[in-house]
């Protein structure tokens, strides 16, 4: 009987210990990126107050225990327009809002605001679009290895973007 109980107790400690699963993707009416609204956004204010804005982004998402997603790109990019663009989609948007805090940063052509990435240990992005999620509470970086992945944005699908966003959150 005491082994039945300490197996229990192991088990309890064990699910309170273990991260509840990621929120499941919101499902896209759009198969591809063809079907985004066009013009794509040009999502990056170059004149904008990159310290600012993460600063301020970086509060809300601790008050709201939200995630920091930081987005890194230029307006110049292909594949930064796209992602914006989907991240535009009603669902996506909703999504987004509900899971994270989020902040665009222009880092030009890696020529501007490469403080922001450099805080969290990436002296320069492997591509753009970088997202960078950030635990605020601790300012962690969860995703090391994986900032720059959807750098070729253009070779996936508004679902796999959207599946890639979802699979961060807590």
């Amino acid at each position: 009987m005491e082994k039945s109980v300490l197996r229990i107790v192991l088990l309890i400690a064990a699910l309170m210990t273990t991260p509840a699963p990621a929120a499941p993707a919101p499902r896209l009416a759009v198969q591809s990126f063809e079907q985004l609204p066009r013009p794509l956004p040009l999502p990056y204010d170059e004149k904008a107050d990159a310290d600012a804005a993460v600063k301020a982004a970086t509060a809300r998402a601790r008050a709201t225990n939200k995630l920091l997603l930081i987005d890194l790109g230029g307006n110049w990019c292909p594949d930064c327009r796209i992602l914006a663009g989907t991240m535009e989609l009603p669902q996506v948007k909703a999504f987004i809002g509900k899971h994270y805090e989020l902040v665009m940063v222009d880092i030009g052509r890696f020529d501007r605001n490469m403080r922001i990435p450099a805080r969290y240990g990436i002296e320069r992005p492997e591509g753009v679009p970088a997202l960078l999620v950030i635990d605020p509470k601790t300012n962690t970086l969860l995703n090391p290895g994986k900032t720059s992945a959807l750098a070729n944005t253009r070779a996936m699908t508004p679902q796999a973007l959207a599946d890639w966003l979802a699979g961060w959150t807590r």
